[in-house]
């Protein structure tokens, strides 16, 4: 992008530097005139009855102050222009990192070493910019991909499902219709949960007094029923916990933690804890189950979209499309707070959510 005409920072600078040496060049020479040269007499004996006088001081004084004063801006506008390339030099350094970076490259980082000042200040400040831009970049594309992906499957299975139907006339409607409305019920789970998820991500909601402990009763009544199903104790202790936020986005953030931790369980006598609690200005909710052991590394994962590792995948009516954890996350991000996943050595997962508490 082209520059508007006008003088640049480093002209400016220098003419700032020679305008400062020539000011002070030129009180320098009014001090001389005030206390020196106004005290010399100005007749043909001069000071103490020998010459010279002022008359002869002022007119031998007088070319060399002006040889020094165009010295003196001269040596203004040289050394300041060098000065100010030399200071100006870090933030050619950023422009062009700026310039890069407006051409869609990320990598490019500016890793300035010199001593540590504003320049430096702002390098650091912009490179960890260029970062967190490059990352979001990424995870937006990977979760595009993961995306189409995800909405292709179930198209395909419905179009080879028609074509069969078309080619073969005599097969079963009945059975066609089903499959058909299992894949179509999938793909709108799945497009209902992207909009969820891009909800969250932006943050456009209206805020206002939720208890968490009322959502928390909710979650574990809704989803009773899959607990006795699963034969796991599903139990919900502690107390209010008010929050400030969306009570849709919430809800949802409860429920998917709470069946989170029903289907990924032991096949039989688990257990699942639901607690809430008010800890001074944050409002807390744990979510703990029993389950197989979780790698770390694992853990690290489940929160980014269509994101499952091997030993949390299911093939039941339960599997759901990998954004659970995802859009709790988002929920969760969305309204300030904090979501903590620490696996047990025991085998179970503890999560913690912490938000801001209603005022």
């Amino acid at each position: 992008m082209d520059r508007r005409p006008g003088l640049s920072a480093r002209l400016k600078l220098t003419l700032s530097y020679a305008g400062f040496l020539a000011v002070a060049g030129a009180l320098l020479l009014a001090v001389v005139w005030a206390y020196l040269l106004r005290y010399v007499p100005d007749n043909p004996q001069g000071l103490l009855g020998i010459s010279p006088n002022r008359y002869l001081l002022v007119h031998t004084f007088a070319p060399a102050a002006a040889v020094a004063m165009a010295f003196l801006l001269v040596f203004g506008l040289v050394g300041g222009w060098i000065l100010a390339g030399r200071m100006l030099a870090p933030l050619t350094r950023i422009r062009d990192a700026a310039r890069t970076a407006g051409t869609g490259s990320l990598s490019h980082r500016i890793r300035m070493t010199d001593r540590r000042d504003e320049f430096r200040e702002l390098s650091d400040a912009f490179d960890s910019m260029l970062g967190q831009l490059e990352s979001h970049v990424a995870e937006q594309q990977r979760f595009a991909a993961n995306a189409s992906h995800e909405l292709r499957t179930p198209l395909a299975i419905s179009r080879t499902l028609l074509d069969v139907a078309r080619k073969d006339p005599t097969r079963d409607r009945g059975e066609l219709i089903e499959r058909l409305y299992e894949v179509n019920t999938r793909a709108i789970d799945l497009t209902e949960a992207l909009l969820l998820l891009s909800r969250g991500d932006r943050g456009t909601f209206t805020r206002e007094g939720v208890d968490l402990s009322l959502l928390a009763e909710e979650a574990a009544e809704t989803l009773l029923p899959l607990a006795e199903q699963r034969r796991i104790t599903l139990d919900v202790t502690g107390g209010a916990a008010p929050a400030d936020g969306s009570a849709e986005l919430l809800s949802r953030m409860v429920t998917n933690l709470v069946q989170n931790a029903l289907v990924h369980n032991l096949p039989c006598g688990g257990a699942v804890t639901v607690h809430t609690e008010a800890d001074g200005d944050t409002s807390v909710l744990r979510v703990e189950n029993t389950g197989p052991a979780l790698p770390p590394e694992l853990v690290a994962t489940l929160t980014e979209p269509f994101r499952r590792g091997t030993e949390r995948v299911r093939t039941d009516e339960h599997a759901g499309v990998g954004l659970g954890l995802a859009i709790v996350q988002s929920v969760v991000r969305a309204h300030d707070g904090s979501l903590d996943l620490v696996p047990r050595p025991a085998g179970d997962l503890l999560v913690t959510v912490r938000l801001p508490a209603a005022p």
